[in-house]
């Protein structure tokens, strides 16, 4: 899906790492949520409360998932994220986003 259609944008941005890493949340009609961002290279650690799909829409990265070795992840490609855990990043090259949250 390269577009979303009848969603609500909340307009403050989501900044971290010195703002190295920005998103904006997209909230659906049925009360989901996901945010589109951008990184930066470098390296980022994450926590998550519920579960997560990340998908990596272009760049390329490094992620270590809890209890995982380290896997190669490129524009088109996607990995899941346990709720309740930590995760890290190891951005290449600037990498666009979609980070759905799971219920």
């Amino acid at each position: 899906m390269s577009e979303f259609t009848n969603v609500s944008i909340v307009k403050q941005a989501n900044v971290y790492f010195d703002g190295k890493v920005n998103s904006r949340t997209i909230i659906f009609a049925d009360g989901s949520k996901k945010t589109l961002g951008f990184m930066q290279p470098g390296e980022y650690t994450f926590n998550t409360a519920d579960p997560e799909l990340m998908e990596i829409l272009a760049g390329e990265l490094e992620v270590q998932l809890p209890d995982a070795d380290w896997q190669t992840v490129t524009g088109g490609q996607a990995f899941n994220v346990p709720g309740n855990s930590q995760f890290t990043m190891k951005v290449k090259t600037a990498s666009d986003y979609c980070c759905s949250f799971l219920k």
